[in-house]
């Protein structure tokens, strides 16, 4: 990776997102991933976020996580303004607990993808940058290979300590 500049980008619909979008962060760090983090809105700077995605690549970003509640029309904002993957992050919020969030990031237009993971899935949307940029960066590969091993050793130790028990009354 050259540099540390940043091969990702957080962007958030608003300050309110940063707690769930803060996962996204945490995840691209420990993978080792540089990253910036920018607040803008699809409806409240629509112009600015139209710059901060045309101008994305030529910045050396290589993949964005967009997050945003309600409408959640920042990831697609984001994605017709630049031919780079985009993550939506629908999160929850209002009314419909982030159901309509996750149709306005889901739903997009033949040739203007998006590609979304669950509400409040900002983990698994770093994970899937992550994945993405494997393609081309062997240590962030390694890294997702380590995660990946670490987590079924854990889950295989957690299984084999649970087996134990033989009557299934008996773990209730």
């Amino acid at each position: 990776m050259k540099d540390n500049a940043p091969l990702a980008a957080v962007v958030m619909g608003s300050e309110s997102d940063l707690p769930i979008m803060r996962k996204t962060a945490e995840v691209l760090k420990e993978m080792g991933v540089s990253y910036e983090i920018k607040i803008s809105s699809a409806h409240r700077t629509p112009d600015e976020t139209a710059l901060y995605a045309k101008s994305a690549r030529d910045r050396g970003i290589e993949v964005i996580i967009a997050g945003a509640g309600m409408a959640a029309h920042l990831a697609g904002a984001i994605a017709a303004n630049t031919t780079l993957p985009v993550i939506g992050v629908p999160i929850k919020s209002g009314e419909l607990n982030g159901v309509d969030a996750l149709y306005s990031t889901v739903q997009m237009p033949s040739g203007i993808p998006v590609a979304t993971v669950a509400i409040n899935g900002a983990a698994n949307a770093a994970y899937l940058a992550c994945s993405i940029l494997s393609i081309k960066y062997p240590e962030i590969r390694a890294a997702l290979d380590a995660k990946r091993a670490k987590t079924r050793e854990i889950l295989l130790e957690k299984s084999e300590a649970d087996a134990r028990w033989t009557d299934p009354e008996e773990r209730a």
